[in-house]
């Protein structure tokens, strides 16, 4: 394809990438480094026959002046990602200087907000992804080995959990481990204590949102690795069964090989929305158990006071966040790439 060609089918392309995710970015890292303007005070002196009193009002005219000629607010730099919502250096500086035990200094950044998100984010992400990762391939493997009157019936409900809203998902489970629910009552019966509450345990609760994120998510990878199955080249299997090929030995010298472009694709794409996992914290009202760093975004939008350059700055760090998580598989894909050239 000529230069010129190229350039032309890329446009509307890179069009749309400026417009949607380029400047989007540039418009969120510029928010996270400046802060909301005060408003102007006046002291107004309000006498009557028998006294005065000083009353501190704003000054509404003089805020909406300076707030049109500097709309971005006052430059902060990095004050914001800085400060006890977010990294917490001082915090942090403070609690390795006091803390006697590395487990003590892990149990005082526990008590910072970022890093409680940070915690489960990152236990929610690397729990949740080699699992729906391993369950979509065993569910494969299944699948594959029906008759074909089975598999249409089989695959339409593995299937299920993918079609679900994710909120709604979220709340059908979360009424499902509550006492009165199916799954709390067996957990109370396999425990053998009828006053257990799941919803009352931020351990059993991490649990829920773990199984729930696995349940939802395991279709995803399901679909991908079935239709990875169906490009399989049979003399290879032919070939290892004649040579008395074990099926656990098939499936890992031949199957797990063919299919690992696909597992690098389902973990990129897992990777990124694992950690941007929102939707079961918000449907399983877990917000007092666990947080993630989405969740403090939606925190710091919602309300009447609109924290703008916090949501900004968490976002910012939240970029970060998965780009540091995808960049040993893009590196990996890479040097796979290069060395097939």
């Amino acid at each position: 394809m000529k230069h010129r060609t190229f350039f032309w089918f890329f446009l509307p392309t890179g069009l749309a990438m400026l417009l949607f995710i380029a400047a989007p970015i540039v418009s969120v890292v510029m928010q996270s480094v400046f802060a909301p303007l005060e408003p102007v005070l006046v002291t107004v002196e309000t006498c009557t026959p028998f006294s005065c009193v000083e009353e501190t009002t704003i000054d509404q005219v003089a805020t909406r002046e300076l707030r049109a000629e500097r709309p971005l607010g006052r430059f902060v730099g990095l004050d914001i990602y800085l400060n006890r919502g977010h990294l917490a250096t001082t915090e942090v500086a403070e609690a390795w200087r006091s803390a006697e035990t590395l487990g003590a200094f892990f149990d005082e950044l526990g008590d910072l907000p970022f890093y409680r998100a940070m915690g489960f984010t990152l236990t929610y992400t690397f729990t949740v992804t080699p699992l729906l990762i391993i369950l979509g391939l065993m569910i494969a493997l299944a699948v594959n080995t029906l008759t074909q009157r089975l598999k249409g019936v089989v695959i339409f409900f593995s299937l299920l959990p993918m079609i679900v809203t994710p909120l709604v998902g979220s709340l059908i489970m979360f009424w499902m481990i509550d006492n009165r629910g199916v799954l709390g009552n067996f957990i109370s019966w396999l425990v053998n204590d009828p006053d257990l509450s799941v919803k009352a345990s931020t351990p059993m609760m991490w649990i829920a949102l773990i199984v729930y994120g696995v349940w939802h998510s395991a279709p995803f990878a399901f679909v991908v690795f079935y239709a990875g199955l169906q490009t399989m080249p049979e003399d290879q299997i032919e070939a290892a069964q004649i040579d008395g090929a074990s099926r656990w030995q098939q499936v890992r010298y031949i199957v797990v090989p063919h299919l690992m472009p696909l597992v690098t694709f389902v973990a990129l794409i897992q990777l990124m929305d694992n950690f941007r996992v929102l939707e079961p914290i918000i449907g399983f009202n877990a917000a007092a158990h666990a947080q993630s760093l989405s969740w403090f975004i939606l925190n710091d939008l919602g309300g009447e006071t609109r924290q703008l350059s916090s949501a900004a700055a968490t976002s910012v760090m939240t970029i970060i966040g998965v780009a540091i998580l995808l960049s040993p598989v893009l590196v990996r894909t890479w040097r796979d790439f290069k060395g097939k050239m």
